[in-house]
């Protein structure tokens, strides 16, 4: 048990690495330029698809600068044009080509971005396309002091691999046709909704196991109290020690500790650092999905003979045969997992859309889910004072480390380290992803372990406390923590897609909304003291039936 304990004990601290975000970011507008007549554009990726000699090619990708026309967002309405090298390449004076609204290639340096796009119109070009001098894009702004910024045609800037490519199909004389648009992204792909309901389901089942496991333990503790059999009571602590009850020192450690990790995980984020977290996860994912199961097989009368009878094994103690039974499956399963992870599966399903919606969703999500059940069945938050501490820290750890970090190191902390920027992977695999099904530009949308684990310890309490206080679910506790759980994360989707999709500190938006409501329910009901203290109702008879709701 004390190996089981130490394997949940980490998962908390790795699940509060990740935030909620989405993969495949589009480019954002920069705050440090001022925007001023004629150079007023958000800055935004710009698709550019070619042909050379009528045969479709490479598509490349942009960013549309900060002056110039807007393109057109549907690809239907953009036309094909041809692309033309500019002589002199750098365009810093006038063009000597002789121009029919075809886009223009030219060089960046030499002059001003602003400069290059006048002469480029000047000689009556559709569309300019600068070349950078890197493999990276660059925002195009206005300098300080120039005045002839009234451009009447897009300008996009390509990284310095595409703009060469091209370049050498125009000097081989070949026909090289581009396309410019720059599709926009939905304000809700189904990936943000099936990551939302696995999310709150995820919640729900785990209170109703936890909200379960209770009710029972309470019932044996009552048989006890009747019988005031001291052994018995002795053997009840003995059996309950499959539970972690949480402290306030252990919440507060628990973020500090997360911190110290996460930091860690910034500084030797690589590829042979990840393959160690995907050990680790592989050890939680076949621990959580082995109880989830024998919990599920248990239930069946087949299996309850198994699920009771056990054996001794060393270093684990006691264990059932069904669970022996069924840690081979699990162990396959992870192992899968772990080999195939860059690969695809597509799920079964009848239906077309259920097929396309599904397809590409990881066996990560199925571990995933079945350990952070298991944690919520598990670990316990005993009162809401705990929940609050545990909270309110989560809470400040989430701000800093998205926002406030920026500062210190230059850059988010915890973005960098859940999209795995350092150490050439998608990400670290302690989170939910799903491809975004409808975005032009792709990518992944994300949920980290922490934004369901730790406001789900907090609903799995309330659920628990309705029962044992024998409540139904319209007194009581635990709808209401449900829903304001449901309520956060979706202002957290509004929030992400309000910034274009940059990642966003779940808690910062869930935490208000389930603690919140949690404290100002039980002020108004004078319950308040019992749920800070005691964390349970008070029992005037021993001799309590307890009846789900």
């Amino acid at each position: 048990m004390d190996i089981q304990r130490a394997v949940h004990i980490l998962i908390i601290v790795l699940s509060l690495s990740p935030c909620l975000g989405s993969a495949g970011d589009i480019v954002h507008r920069d705050d440090n330029t001022p925007k001023r007549p004629g150079c007023e554009n958000n800055f935004v990726l710009v698709k550019v698809p070619t042909w050379v000699d009528r045969v479709p090619d490479v598509e490349y990708v942009g960013v549309g600068a900060r002056f110039g026309t807007t393109l057109e967002s549907k690809e239907k309405h953009a036309n094909e044009t041809r692309l033309v090298l500019a002589d002199p390449p750098d365009c810093c004076s006038k063009p000597k080509n002789k121009l029919n609204h075809e886009v223009l290639l030219v060089h960046r340096g030499g002059c001003s971005f602003t400069t290059k796009a006048n002469f480029a119109e000047e000689v009556n070009a559709s569309a300019i396309l600068i070349i950078n001098y890197k493999t990276e894009l660059f925002k195009m702004v206005c300098e300080a002091n120039e005045t002839d910024v009234d451009i009447q045609i897009p300008a996009v800037m390509l990284p310095q691999d595409a703009g060469a490519s091209l370049e050498n199909h125009i000097k081989n004389n070949s026909l090289v046709l581009v396309q410019l648009y720059s599709p926009k992204r939905p304000l809700v792909d189904v990936a943000e909704v099936f990551l939302w309901l696995m999310a709150v389901g995820t919640i729900l089942c785990a209170s109703y196991w936890s909200a379960w496991t209770a009710r029972e333990a309470a019932i044996e503790q009552d048989k006890l109290l009747k019988d005031a059999s001291e052994e018995l009571l002795n053997s009840e602590n003995v059996s309950s020690s499959g539970f972690l009850d949480i402290n306030t020192t252990s919440a507060v450690l628990f973020v500090v500790v997360a911190s110290c990790f996460l930091v860690m995980l910034y500084k030797l984020m690589s590829l042979w650092f990840l393959e160690v977290l995907v050990v680790l996860f592989c050890i939680g994912g076949v621990e959580g999905l082995q109880t989830c199961l024998v919990a599920l097989l248990s239930c069946f009368r087949w299996f309850q003979h198994a699920g009771e009878s056990f054996v001794k094994v060393p270093l684990f103690g006691a264990i059932s045969y069904l669970t022996l039974a069924v840690c081979p499956f699990c162990i396959a399963f992870s192992v899968i997992w772990a080999v195939f992870r860059r690969i695809s599966f597509a799920w079964i399903g009848q239906d077309i859309l259920v097929r396309e919606i599904f397809h590409n969703l990881p066996l990560q999500s199925m571990l995933g889910i079945a350990l952070m059940i298991t944690v919520l069945q598990i670990v316990r938050v005993p009162n809401l004072k705990v929940g609050t501490v545990l909270l309110s820290c989560a809470f400040l750890y989430d701000i800093f480390w998205v926002f406030v970090s920026k500062w210190v190191f230059h850059e988010s902390v915890m973005i960098v380290v859940a999209r795995g920027d350092r150490s050439g992977e998608d990400s670290i695999p302690m989170l939910l992803k799903i491809p975004r099904m409808f975005d032009p530009w792709g990518g992944y949308s994300v949920i980290g372990f922490g934004d369901i684990i730790l406001p789900g310890l907090l609903v799995a309490f309330s659920l628990r406390y309705d029962w044992l206080s024998k409540k139904n679910l319209r007194t009581g506790y635990f709808v209401w923590a449900m829903t304001a759980y449901g309520l956060g994360l979706l202002i957290t989707y509004v929030a992400l897609n309000l910034m274009d999709g940059h990642g966003q500190p779940a808690l910062l938006y869930i935490v208000p909304f389930t603690l919140g409501t949690f404290l100002t329910l039980g002020k108004r009901r004078g319950e308040l003291k019992t749920l800070w203290t005691r964390g349970e109702p008070e029992k005037p008879c021993p001799h309590i039936q307890f009846q789900p709701s």
